[in-house]
């Protein structure tokens, strides 16, 4: 078996997948809100 040194790991695929996750989040979240508010306006 290999030996693993610690920091040596390339990490950037996982990077980029985590960041567009949490723009998904972001932006579902931002538009749940919005068509809750408008729900809310229009009286649904």
């Amino acid at each position: 078996m290999a030996e693993h040194e610690m920091g040596t790991m390339d990490t950037s695929v996982q990077e980029k997948t985590y960041e567009g996750f949490i723009k998904v989040c972001a932006r579902s979240t931002i538009a749940i809100i919005l068509f809750l508010v408008f729900l809310a306006i229009v009286g649904a």
